[in-house]
Order: structure tokens, then C-alpha cells, then sequence
């Protein structure tokens, strides 16, 4: 692959409005499949908002009607906002084709960004993004002096951790030692070449993921670096640490000629 370019679209005061990442991200998008610019990542911060993927269900959408943007990208619903660090890479794919091995080499760079400030993040299966993982369910910590056994999530499919309480919190989840998401990532292909991308969890206030069931996951909740590693990160340390590792994991693809 050619060199991967880095755009950097705004942060903090300047962060940028989703609707206008999305279309800068169309525009791109465009430009790229005419091979008019190279592959780019662009990497910003939003002010507060809910994104919902295709596959968002009704009852994972906040309960008090907050305005939801509703995007073509897969996975489910989310928030992104101040102190997240966001990037949409615009890349042309290899050929064939591989939707999972592009999520996966996101991820492999954020799991890389990761342990460079010291933390230890994995994958779980059949979940993407990247993850801190609790301790084993016999060793977690009993809620509300209840034992495990009776948590409501093992046995109601239709628990609601928005009408439950912090005790049940997505943002709580590193107390109750329960694995919790560092990084989401939800993606589209079309025409051979990518778009959104994933969000980071360096600084945010966690509590805005309370109001909705983040991801469509109920038995899981949200970190951040910060929150982790017991120390204030910012997201512009973040960033040439993320460029780096982006650049390394994204420029060993090799994208083949078009079958003719």
C-alpha cells in the first residue's frame, strides 16, 4: 500500500460536528476511488453524540429521546464526543476484498497503541473492537451483596442496564470487574474502499454510554485509557502514537490489481 496520509480535522474547541466528518468522509471517499488522493485517515474529535449502525435495535437507543444520527456503517449504536479520539481511515482495500481482516488490522493497531502507554487490551471473540478483560465470573465482585447467581443479566434476556442504575452502569463496569470496551469499531466498504472507522476511549465521561446499551451489549460495559491506567492521557498524546502504529499495520497491505 502507498503511504497513508493523516488529516487532522479538529479537536477540542475545534472538534468537529458529525454530520460534517461524515461528508468530508463521502468526499474522500469519492476522491479516493478515482485515485485522485492517496489513502488517508482522518483523525478529529466530535462534540457529544449517539451514532447508530445498521443493525441498532429500538431498545438499545436512549430512553429520554436524545437525537440519534442513524449511519450506513456496520455494528450497532455508540457515542463519541470530547476526549475520544475518533479516525476514519479512507483506504482502498486489497483485493479480494476482506471486510474482518480490515477490522482486524484496526484493531491491531489500537491493541499496539495500547501497550505503548502500558496497558494490556485484548480482542473477544465475537466482539469487536478492543477490550480490558475482567476477572474470571466466579472471582468478580458480588452486586449489591447479591450473589452472581442472581445477577439479572444471566437470566432476564430482556435486562435494561438504562432503567437499572449506576449499578449496573456500562461506565461502572471496571468496578464490577466485568470486561469493558476501550475502542469501538464499525466500518463500510463500498467500491473497494473503507469508511468511519474507530473511536478510542482516552479521556471521555464514560456516563454518556449509561443512557443507551452501548454496542447492543448488556453483559459488558465501557473504559478508558485514563480510567486504566490511573492517570490523566490526552488525546494528543494519543495521536502520534496512533499515527505511528496505524501507518505500520496499514501500509503492509498490499492492495492487487483490479480482476478484470
Amino acid at each position: 500500500m502507498s503511504e497513508l496520509r493523516f488529516v487532522h480535522l479538529g479537536f477540542g474547541a475545534d472538534a468537529v460536528e458529525y454530520q460534517e466528518a461524515w461528508q468530508e468522509q463521502r468526499r474522500v471517499h469519492a476522491a479516493r476511488f478515482a485515485d485522485e488522493v492517496p489513502d488517508t485517515c482522518l483523525l478529529l474529535e466530535h462534540p457529544p453524540v449517539y451514532t447508530a449502525g445498521r443493525r441498532t435495535a429500538d431498545d438499545e437507543r436512549p430512553l429520554d429521546g436524545t437525537p440519534v444520527v442513524d449511519v450506513d456503517r456496520g455494528g450497532k449504536i455508540t457515542w463519541h464526543g470530547p476526549g475520544q479520539l475518533v479516525g476514519y481511515p479512507i483506504l482502498k482495500l486489497p483485493r479480494p476484498v476482506d471486510v474482518v481482516a480490515h477490522v482486524r488490522r484496526l484493531e491491531e493497531a489500537l491493541l499496539l497503541t495500547c501497550a505503548e502507554f502500558g496497558l494490556e487490551a485484548t480482542r473477544v471473540e465475537g466482539r469487536s473492537g478492543v477490550w480490558v478483560l475482567g476477572d474470571p465470573l466466579e472471582e468478580r465482585r458480588a452486586l449489591g451483596g447479591l450473589n452472581l447467581d442472581f445477577d439479572p443479566r444471566v437470566a432476564d434476556e430482556e435486562f435494561d442496564p438504562r432503567l437499572s442504575g449506576p449499578e449496573y452502569a456500562p461506565s461502572n463496569a471496571g468496578q464490577r470487574r466485568e470486561d469493558r470496551k476501550l475502542a469501538q469499531i464499525g466500518v463500510r466498504v463500498a467500491k473497494g474502499v473503507t469508511m468511519h472507522g474507530f473511536s478510542l476511549n482516552v479521556n471521555p465521561d464514560t456516563t454518556w454510554f449509561d443512557r443507551i446499551v452501548p454496542c447492543g451489549i448488556r453483559d459488558a460495559g465501557v473504559t478508558s485509557l485514563s480510567e486504566e491506567l490511573g492517570r490523566e492521557i490526552t488525546v494528543a498524546e494519543v495521536l502520534p502514537v496512533i499515527e505511528k502504529h496505524l501507518r505500520a499495520v496499514l501500509e503492509s497491505s498490499v492492495p492487487l490489481p483490479r480482476a478484470v
